[in-house]
């Protein structure tokens, strides 16, 4: 499919051509197929650049939350019509932020898993399921870029062009498979989750901390992150435009006594002389702190200790993980699904770690349904479970 069945539509950019696709989407029939495009490594956060719907009734609408930042109101008239997102969970942070929160979802990447099929990517799932091949080259463009480019535009509008009609193939699918109400209470469960808990001590994310050990280098990481984010922030620009994550690593593991020491270093030597001394107060700042001031290595653990320290610190819990994995494995195989989705595997540690007593079907289930495990989950877990958990690890 190289076109749009009614072609491109106008992007929407002022408030009197937003009310008049908001009032055309409201009296529209059915779902409503929505996309996003993001700028991610080209803009600082997450923010929507592009957003695009479709419904029967309505066509095909291209709206630019920059100028229209604000739309709730398309939000609102569509409230009670169940949205079709592909991979929704990418999707909602970012609609919500301009006022677009659904109470009903389909998602199309979700039920192709719950539905065993091996590629969910949409270009995949269209080409699978519809049998139309979509051209797929502007998914990492920068969508910050205005005007938008024609090309990028027809991309754009395909995306929601099939997504209804992926929904209903899905459905009849999942369906035929015994797994429609399995996906029902999947798509339940995103549509009402509350938005994340902002990540505590994202710095420790940084990719190559592997690296780092002491606690003195952990602080140059913390300052150097921390900077570059303000900076990222006030530029709005991607962090890693501002500076790469194994230049931070590399200048921790040295700790850098000045300037003309930390522009010796990998990622620093092209920078210029005021951005090399801003960088060089962060790491003083770091090489300042008391000891009490450094960050502890790690942060504090939640829940069971990570899976290889088992078989040290608690052998027979080790040997129900062991047991637990297969069963969920060969359960996930006799479903076709991926086992993540049948079940988190941080679910299963859990349960495998601290399992209830008495084990017995009611208390696992319990325990499962506490960890936040659907009802559908828990039924078809918790056999494989009880079995894994009583069974003679001697």
């Amino acid at each position: 499919m190289l076109e749009p069945r009614e072609g491109i539509p106008q992007v929407i950019a002022d408030a009197a051509a937003l009310a008049e696709v908001t009032a055309a989407f409201a009296a529209g029939r059915g779902p409503v197929a929505v996309d996003a495009e993001r700028a991610s490594g080209y803009r600082y956060g997450q923010r929507a650049y592009l957003v695009q719907l479709r419904r029967e009734g309505a066509g095909s609408a291209l709206i630019d939350p920059v100028a229209c930042p604000d739309l709730s109101g398309l939000g609102a008239a569509l409230s009670d019509v169940e949205w079709v997102l592909h991979a929704a969970t990418q999707d909602l942070p970012c609609l919500r932020e301009i006022g677009m929160v659904p109470t009903r979802i389909f998602d199309t990447e979700l039920a192709g898993r719950l539905a065993g099929f091996p590629r969910v990517g949409l270009g995949a799932m269209v080409e699978n399921v519809l049998g139309f091949v979509l051209e797929k080259g502007h998914s990492a463009v920068d969508w910050s870029t205005r005007p938008l480019p024609e090309p990028w535009l027809r991309y754009a509008a395909l995306d929601v062009e099939l997504l209804v009609d992926l929904r209903d193939a899905l459905e009849k699918e999942l369906d035929r498979q015994g797994k429609l109400e399995w996906a029902r209470q999947e798509f339940d469960a995103i549509a009402s989750a509350p938005p994340p808990e902002p990540r505590k001590d994202p710095w420790r994310r940084t990719s190559g901390m592997h690296k780092v050990r002491r606690r003195r280098q952990l602080a140059v990481v913390r300052e150097l992150w921390q900077t570059r984010d303000r900076i990222a922030q006030r530029r709005d620009v991607s962090p890693g435009k501002v500076l790469g994550d194994a230049a931070i690593v590399e200048a921790a593991l040295a700790l850098p006594v000045n300037a003309h020491a930390l522009a010796a270093l990998n990622g620093f030597g092209r920078v210029n002389r005021r951005q090399l001394e801003q960088w060089q107060v962060a790491v003083d700042r770091a090489r300042g702190l008391s000891e009490s001031q450094l960050p502890q290595p790690g942060q504090p653990v939640t829940g069971p200790p990570p899976p290889r320290a088992w078989a040290d610190k608690d052998p027979a819990a080790a040997a129900r993980l062991t047991a637990a994995r297969a069963a969920v494995t060969a359960l996930a195989e006799r479903l076709n699904m991926p086992q993540e989705n049948l079940i988190t595997p941080d679910t299963v540690r859990r349960v495998c770690w601290e399992p209830p007593a008495p084990v017995d079907p009611e208390s696992v289930g319990a325990a499962l349904a506490g960890h936040g495990a659907r009802p559908w989950q828990v039924e078809q877990v918790t056999p494989a479970l009880v079995t894994a958990l009583t069974q003679d690890v001697s």
